[in-house]
């Protein structure tokens, strides 16, 4: 593969011959190219190491792209030319490519791969697909299953051309619907780890307090006595790492198919010298709640850790998501974007996203999850741009999220412990709800300059409290301990509705993609902000005729309301043509301040499936607030009757349906022969108490 183009056989593009090799063609677009001056890139024949690497004599060896087998080189810029020259005529390199940047996005960098996605139309059959193919040297690597009459082609040693002149010259043949290089960029973590230690999870619940607003958080505690998870329900949440040795990861079947993809293994552990921000996210989302430490949204579901490469072309996206659904991710929760202004999703991105989105948890779909960044600017939009670092920006500059408007995401943004819009949260048509977090400036992380604020600067204090999650465990991490209580940004609300949608799913797992998101917009609380944006003045925080905000989408999640919501989609029993049971009336102590608790059993000796549900209790505690009460089916599935909500009172004696507490619908369709368990647990010291007797009802 080369830069050069030396056919005039082909039809008319519509771009110049000068101008075909910087014109991108992307999601339907024609992104425009400069070359970066001081800097190419190189795949080479073998594996090399990198002292290896650095021993070459055509340029300085920066780093390497493992998923793309490409490695970066610098020289001087009136060197650029010969030294690629020399590098390509080498043994041991299979192609050179120079790097590009995107016109008025100097600090994103792009990276060329050796692929080409083509979707032929649907006409087009394959001798002619193959001739195609032939004339400019392309191989024929695999189909998109999801897209029809859709291929990625290599590029082989015999194209007269590299993949960006190539699509040019493709885009203009009746036969093509859309040719797109398979580019390289860096992927763009969200988050803002700058502000006031604040060490309590205000988000999950509070009674108000120092900058504390009333019904900024998401009502959990309410929602939990409804449901705090099920271990079927599944999140994956893709991110750079996560320290899977921390104590609120532990728990019996808490870890699902865990994924490295950029060691290729399966430990997605952090390094010991970075901040894990996966570690992070995925605390807030499903920390195990086990008496130490915190509790996730959804402390009872389950988490698919999976470590993305940190670039984002076709492949690693692809990567991402057909794992996701092979391993039975129920959610997917994305806390990153792409490291651009401007940054539309390639065809087989789109896919991958959609194919997810219809395909995943049998053909119900995954729910998917991304955040809107942190540069307080649209995810689809414009804004002039004056005053930035080093004029990295300016002018009139178009700002483009591809993964947050996809159609098939849930698009989270970020408001503050005031019920106030975050001043760094993205905003526009495609929010679809908010999620509590912190507060602080906007910016965003570029590859060459690192992390740069939004102009204009924000002269006055910010407001809000910071959000406390999982760190990783001892001095690593962002802060010393095991716990972090200055993380933030759309990074951790995305992690909020995950969990709330987990919560949903966990009542009623039968409900397809579409169907939570729906509710999660409809039952979302209406916050307002009726102050200007601080950074660029506009006033986006009322709601539209349809109910929805361009800063807070449909509303800031309500996890009570939403799990509520859920059970109402679900029939509360099926028609029963009998039923069986048994007592238990053994008299026994419950543990003071055990987190192992006491468990009772009833054996039932018929199978029968378990059609209705009914649970009698007669339990005697001095503080009966201290207790949560589970119900364990003979397959090990457990639901949570009783929460900690009963205060001071001393006696209960209380009847559990499925009418009055759904989450035992779970438990309906199971065979009714085994052993069902009462679990009592005793929270904390000194108060105690016993089970005087239990019952359970069968309908079948």
């Amino acid at each position: 593969m080369n830069d050069r183009l030396n056919s005039s056989d082909f039809p008319a593009t519509g771009i110049s011959a000068n101008s075909q090799g910087l014109i991108l063609q992307r999601g339907g677009e024609e992104l425009i190219l400069e070359k970066v001056s001081d800097r190419f890139t190189v795949r080479p024949t073998d594996d090399l190491s990198p002292q290896q690497l650095s021993q070459v004599n055509w340029g300085s060896w920066r780093r390497s792209i493992p998923n793309a087998q490409l490695a970066l080189f610098t020289v001087a810029p009136t060197q650029l030319e010969s030294a690629m020259t020399e590098a390509r005529d080498s043994n041991n390199v299979a192609f050179a490519s120079h790097v590009y940047q995107i016109k008025d996005s100097p600090a994103t960098r792009v990276y060329l791969s050796d692929q080409i996605t083509i979707q032929f139309a649907s006409w087009v059959d394959a001798a002619k697909i193959n001739s195609i193919a032939a004339t400019f040297g392309l191989v024929l690597s695999k189909p998109i299953p999801s897209l029809p009459n859709t291929f990625v082609f290599l590029v082989s040693e015999q194209a007269q051309a590299n993949p960006i002149k190539i699509a040019n010259q493709l885009i203009s043949f009746p036969e093509i619907v859309v040719a797109e290089p398979n580019i390289v960029v860096h992927q763009q973590p969200y988050y803002q780890p700058r502000d006031p230690l604040y060490p309590q999870q205000w988000y999950l619940n509070h009674n108000g307090g120092n900058q504390l607003a009333n019904g900024s958080h998401i009502a959990a505690e309410q929602a939990w006595n409804i449901t705090r998870g099920v271990r079927s329900v599944v999140v994956a949440v893709v991110d750079d790492s996560f320290d899977l040795n921390h104590p609120d990861f532990q728990g019996s079947g808490k870890i699902v198919a865990p994924r490295d993809l950029k060691e290729n293994d399966f430990l997605p552990l952090p390094n010991e010298k970075e901040a894990s921000h996966g570690t992070a996210c995925a605390g807030i989302a499903v920390a195990e709640e086990n008496g130490t430490g915190i509790a996730g949204v959804a402390p009872g579901c389950a988490l698919m850790p999976i470590r993305s490469t940190g670039f984002l072309d076709d492949e690693s996206i692809e990567e991402i998501f057909n794992w996701a659904i092979e391993k039975g991710a129920s959610i997917i929760s994305c806390s990153w974007g792409a490291s651009a202004i401007y940054f539309p999703l390639s065809l087989r991105q789109r896919a991958a996203i959609t194919r997810a989105a219809t395909k995943g948890r049998n053909g119900k779909g995954c729910i998917i999850l991304f955040a809107a960044g942190n540069a307080n600017r649209p995810v689809s939009g414009s804004v002039n741009e004056q005053g930035w670092q080093k004029n990295l920006v300016k002018g009139d500059t178009k700002w483009l999220s591809g993964f947050a408007v996809h159609p098939d995401a849930i698009a989270v943004a970020a408001s503050t412990s005031l019920n106030k819009k975050a001043a760094y949260s993205n905003w526009g048509a495609n929010i679809s709800v908010c999620a509590p977090s912190n507060n602080a400036p906007p910016g965003m992380w570029f590859q060459q300059e690192g992390y740069v604020y939004t102009q204009p600067a924000i002269a006055t204090a910010l407001s809000g409290r910071g959000m406390f999650t999982t760190d990783q465990v001892g001095a690593a991490g962002y802060e010393p301990g095991d716990f972090t209580s200055n993380f933030g940004g759309t990074s951790s609300a995305t992690p909020v509705v995950a969990g709330v949608a987990a919560l949903v799913l966990s009542v009623n797992p039968d409900l397809t993609a579409k169907q939570v998101k729906r509710i999660l917009e409809e039952t979302a609380d209406k916050i307002v902000d009726l102050e200007p944006d601080l950074q660029l003045g506009r006033r986006y925080g009322t709601y539209d005729e349809n109910g929805h905000s361009q800063w807070f989408g449909y509303g800031k999640v309500n996890a009570l309301r939403a799990v509520q919501a859920a059970q109402k989609l679900r029939p509360s029993t099926l028609s029963t043509n009998g039923q069986i049971g048994g007592g238990n009336n053994s008299k026994t102590s419950i543990p003071d301040n055990d987190p192992q608790g006491i468990k009772s059993a009833i054996a039932i000796s018929e199978s029968s499936l378990v059609k209705d549900i009914q649970v009698s209790v007669n339990i005697t505690h001095e503080f009966l607030g201290d207790l949560e009460i589970y119900l364990i089916a003979p397959n090990n599935h457990l639901v949570l009757l009783q929460s900690r909500i009963l205060g001071r009172r001393s006696e209960l004696q209380a009847t559990y349906t499925v009418r009055s507490h759904p989450v035992l619908a779970q438990l309906l369709s199971l065979p009714a022969k085994g052993r069902w368990q009462l679990w009592v647990i005793d929270y904390a010291p000194q108060d105690i108490g016993k089970i005087n007797s239990w019952e359970l009802t069968l309908g079948i």
